[in-house]
């Protein structure tokens, strides 16, 4: 499958070879973003994932590693998408890592917690709704790959925090 950077410019979709270069197997999720189909979602349940097994740690714990993945992954996402030839392939899933990490620091204390979180986080992070999408278009580099996901995963961690009040 290839993605077109340019017109005229075809780029082949990453394999499992890119694995080997840790920054590659970073950007593209620890190989999530390599799924035939919605890399996105897939990446986001491995954000899923790393949040609910760091949430033992406690809250300032989680916060650190979020910010940590955000920091990282301006770096990661950068010069993955160099080496790719492509800004934001969308087999560069680590945005959506560190986005979905965001959200899970608003999830509730209830069942549907981290499913809504997950649900919201995927409806933001597809829908772009002003200022995402605007930031999607406007900003280059790891900063506007990453961007776009950290308000997505705020605008999804707001969602969070006004049903959890509501309820």
């Amino acid at each position: 499958m290839t993605t077109s950077p340019e017109p005229g410019k075809a780029v082949l979709r990453p394999t499992i070879k890119h694995l080997a270069d840790p920054v590659h197997f970073l950007a593209l999720g620890f190989g999530s973003g390599l799924a035939p189909f919605a890399p996105g979602t897939f990446g986001s349940l491995v954000g899923l994932a790393i949040a609910l097994a760091l949430a033992p740690l406690g809250f300032a714990w989680n916060v650190a590693a979020t910010l940590l993945a955000i920091v990282a992954g301006i770096w990661i996402c950068g010069e993955s998408a160099r080496r790719l030839g492509v800004h934001d392939h969308p087999a560069i899933v680590w945005d959506e890592i560190a986005g979905m990490m965001i959200t899970m620091l608003a999830v509730p204390d209830a069942w549907w917690g981290a499913p809504l979180a997950f649900v919201l986080f995927r409806l933001f992070d597809i829908a772009k709704p002003w200022p995402i999408r605007e930031i999607d278009h406007g900003l280059g580099g790891g900063a506007g790959i990453m961007l776009d996901d950290v308000l997505a995963g705020l605008f999804a961690a707001l969602g969070l925090t006004v049903v959890g009040y509501v309820t």
